[in-house]
């Protein structure tokens, strides 16, 4: 099978591992008649494109009470007072592009800014071949974003958890876990895929959570870290 970007045909390929199931913001693909009763049970949603890629065109949705919203894109923010407005201003930005919706996570913040986690995990050529994380970063959120793909810092990680008070070194043990086996489901699946550079996410509560993979990920950022061996690591994997 061809390798696809599509975050609902990933979220439904890690969702058949019961390991990963738990690991998963509830996704679903967008369906505005059933948006509403989605903001009444979660509260605060995420808009993705399904193809969509470096954080374009996502919005955050937050109820304010009975009928009164907060939509969140890039760093404006609008508000609406009636559902059925907020319905069709949705159908109009969204037009007729996939998307999904996603529980909001409530990330652990730096400096009131969310942050999370890219993990990258390759493989060498051949099936057969064992994946393994051959680095990762810390994204934090520029001031006034809700998303990590417009970061106002790149930072190691064992930084990040320092600077949000998640002093405890097992959550980078268990998040390279988890991206691991993330990574042979989706390299089950796509016998061709190589490498994925995971999206990894601290709720408050200090959980776990994929948000999403990548296929082609930037690499730059790692560049940008004092150590360079972890990006001369992940180029030697991409050429062997």
């Amino acid at each position: 099978m061809s390798i696809k970007r599509d975050k609902w045909m990933q979220y439904r390929i890690l969702k058949g591992t019961s390991s990963l199931a738990a690991r998963l913001p509830e996704t679903r693909l967008l369906k505005l008649n059933e948006l509403a009763k989605q903001l009444h049970q979660y509260q605060s949603l995420v808009l993705k494109p399904r193809a969509g890629s470096f954080g374009r065109d996502i919005l955050f949705i937050t109820r304010d009470g009975a009928n009164s919203y907060h939509i969140h894109s890039e760093r404006k923010t609008v508000t609406m007072k009636d559902t059925e407005r907020l319905l069709q201003w949705i159908g109009k930005e969204t037009g007729n592009r996939g998307y999904v919706v996603q529980r909001r996570l409530q990330l652990a913040q730096i400096q009131h800014s969310p942050f999370d986690i890219r993990i990258m995990v390759q493989r060498r050529k051949g099936n057969a071949s064992t994946w393994n994380v051959t680095g990762s970063y810390a994204k934090v959120a520029a001031k006034g974003y809700l998303i990590t793909n417009v970061p106002s810092r790149i930072i190691p990680v064992p930084e990040a958890l320092k600077l949000a008070r998640l002093r405890d070194r097992s959550l980078i043990v268990k998040a390279n876990r988890i991206a691991l086996l993330a990574a042979q489901r989706l390299g089950g699946r796509f016998p061709k895929l190589r490498q994925v550079g995971f999206d990894i996410g601290i709720d408050r509560n200090r959980r776990i959570w994929i948000i999403e993979g990548n296929y082609q990920p930037d690499l730059q950022p790692f560049r940008l870290l004092k150590d360079s061996s972890m990006y001369h690591k992940i180029r030697w994997y991409q050429k062997h």
